[in-house]
């Protein structure tokens, strides 16, 4: 496990956090922990209770949903990438899948933690609100992408682990 002034510098280097006062980055260091997962293995499984997000610090996750009993792939994000976020703001159940490429090291952040933080600071809703927007526009152009070469229509689901 990470040492607690490790995570607070690894999340003062994470975008999403940028002017974050030192108060809160303790606050959210002090209820993180590290999590590293081998190749393939998951973080995320759908229908889990959205009880953390999680910040990938090293590696590439995979984001998959079930269509007609096949994972499909949706999305690849990689470091510094925020998931597990919409299924935590909504307060539902993962709608997907999230598995590690490679190996896998993630930031686990206790999800009321991270509500309490982002509705207390405008900077990192806003941070939050772009990265919600750019997922939202990699997770459209897959869609398109994955109707041009006939593949299953995954446009209904939001894809929000």
């Amino acid at each position: 496990m990470a040492q607690y002034s490790d995570l607070v510098a690894l999340l003062r280097a994470v975008p999403l956090f940028a002017g974050l006062d030192p108060g809160k980055l303790k606050l959210l260091a002090f209820s993180s922990s590290t999590v590293t997962l081998a190749d393939g293995e998951t973080l995320i499984f759908e229908g889990d209770a959205a009880d953390a997000v999680y910040i990938i610090e090293a590696g590439e996750a995979e984001i998959l949903v079930n269509v007609d009993q096949q994972d499909v792939r949706i999305g690849v994000f990689g470091k510094n990438w925020l998931v597990g976020e919409l299924a935590a703001f909504l307060n539902e159940p993962r709608t997907a899948t999230v598995r590690a490429v490679g190996t896998l090291k993630v930031l686990k952040i206790d999800a009321e933690v991270f509500l309490r933080i982002v509705s207390e600071s405008p900077d990192v809703a806003l941070n939050v609100m772009r990265i919600l927007s750019k997922k939202l526009a990699r997770m459209t152009a897959s869609v398109e992408r994955s109707d041009d070469v006939g593949r299953p229509d995954i446009s209904a689901r939001s894809g929000n682990c």
